[in-house]
Protein backbone atom coordinates (compact mmCIF):
# COMPACT_ATOMS: atom_id res chain seq x y z
CA UNK A 1 0.00 0.00 0.00
CA UNK A 2 1.06 3.47 -0.83
CA UNK A 3 2.68 5.97 2.03
CA UNK A 4 0.86 9.88 1.87
CA UNK A 5 3.59 11.94 3.46
CA UNK A 6 1.80 14.61 5.17
CA UNK A 7 4.30 17.97 5.30
CA UNK A 8 3.44 20.55 7.94
CA UNK A 9 5.03 23.88 8.14
CA UNK A 10 4.26 26.80 10.56
CA UNK A 11 5.94 29.20 12.84
CA UNK A 12 4.23 27.82 16.21
CA UNK A 13 5.95 24.89 17.05
CA UNK A 14 2.93 23.66 19.28
CA UNK A 15 0.39 24.25 16.32
CA UNK A 16 2.50 21.84 14.69
CA UNK A 17 2.38 19.08 17.41
CA UNK A 18 -0.99 19.38 18.25
CA UNK A 19 -1.88 18.93 14.42
CA UNK A 20 0.47 16.62 14.19
CA UNK A 21 -1.38 14.49 17.34
CA UNK A 22 -4.56 15.46 15.45
CA UNK A 23 -3.63 13.39 12.31
CA UNK A 24 -2.20 10.07 14.03
CA UNK A 25 -5.53 9.66 15.86
CA UNK A 26 -7.54 9.67 12.99
CA UNK A 27 -5.20 7.28 11.73
CA UNK A 28 -5.12 5.12 14.25
CA UNK A 29 -9.13 5.12 14.66
CA UNK A 30 -8.95 3.98 10.98
CA UNK A 31 -6.84 1.33 11.62
CA UNK A 32 -3.48 2.64 9.17
CA UNK A 33 -0.55 1.93 9.69
CA UNK A 34 1.43 5.70 11.00
CA UNK A 35 5.08 6.53 11.21
CA UNK A 36 5.21 9.20 13.96
CA UNK A 37 5.86 13.06 14.04
CA UNK A 38 9.20 13.17 12.38
CA UNK A 39 10.61 16.69 12.98
CA UNK A 40 12.99 18.60 10.27
CA UNK A 41 15.73 21.00 10.95
CA UNK A 42 14.10 24.76 12.07
CA UNK A 43 14.91 27.12 9.27
CA UNK A 44 16.15 30.38 10.90
CA UNK A 45 15.81 33.76 8.80
CA UNK A 46 18.07 36.56 10.72
CA UNK A 47 17.29 40.18 9.69
CA UNK A 48 20.25 42.53 11.16
CA UNK A 49 19.29 46.09 10.86
CA UNK A 50 21.08 49.96 12.19
CA UNK A 51 19.00 51.29 15.01
CA UNK A 52 19.36 55.04 14.06
CA UNK A 53 17.61 56.04 10.74
CA UNK A 54 20.17 58.36 9.51
CA UNK A 55 23.39 56.41 10.59
CA UNK A 56 24.49 59.35 12.81
CA UNK A 57 25.65 58.61 16.57
CA UNK A 58 26.23 55.07 18.17
CA UNK A 59 26.39 52.08 16.07
CA UNK A 60 23.82 50.04 17.27
CA UNK A 61 21.83 47.11 16.08
CA UNK A 62 18.76 45.22 16.36
CA UNK A 63 18.61 41.86 15.53
CA UNK A 64 15.55 39.58 13.93
CA UNK A 65 15.23 36.21 13.51
CA UNK A 66 11.87 33.96 12.76
CA UNK A 67 12.05 30.82 13.15
CA UNK A 68 10.54 27.87 10.45
CA UNK A 69 9.45 24.61 12.11
CA UNK A 70 8.75 21.69 10.19
CA UNK A 71 7.18 18.21 11.04
CA UNK A 72 6.61 15.17 8.63
CA UNK A 73 4.10 12.37 9.40
CA UNK A 74 3.22 9.32 6.88
CA UNK A 75 0.32 7.52 6.86
CA UNK A 76 -0.69 4.64 4.73
CA UNK A 77 -3.25 6.30 1.95
CA UNK A 78 -6.42 4.88 2.96
CA UNK A 79 -9.08 6.84 1.16
CA UNK A 80 -11.31 6.87 4.35
CA UNK A 81 -8.46 8.70 6.59
CA UNK A 82 -7.20 11.08 4.05
CA UNK A 83 -10.31 12.94 3.76
CA UNK A 84 -10.92 12.93 7.43
CA UNK A 85 -7.05 14.58 7.18
CA UNK A 86 -7.85 17.16 4.85
CA UNK A 87 -10.91 18.24 7.07
CA UNK A 88 -8.97 19.31 10.25
CA UNK A 89 -9.70 23.00 11.31
CA UNK A 90 -5.47 24.35 10.57
CA UNK A 91 -5.05 27.39 11.96
CA UNK A 92 -3.97 30.64 9.24
CA UNK A 93 -0.38 30.33 9.83
CA UNK A 94 0.11 26.65 9.33
CA UNK A 95 0.45 24.89 5.99
CA UNK A 96 -0.20 21.69 4.84
CA UNK A 97 1.55 19.45 1.66
CA UNK A 98 0.29 16.11 1.13
CA UNK A 99 2.34 13.60 -1.34
CA UNK A 100 1.22 10.23 -2.59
Amino acid sequence: MQKAKIKLIGRDKEKLDDICNQIIDIAKKAGVEVSGIIRIPTKKLKLTTLKSPDGEGKATWEHWEMRIHKRLVMVAADEKALRRVMRIQLPRDVHVEIRL
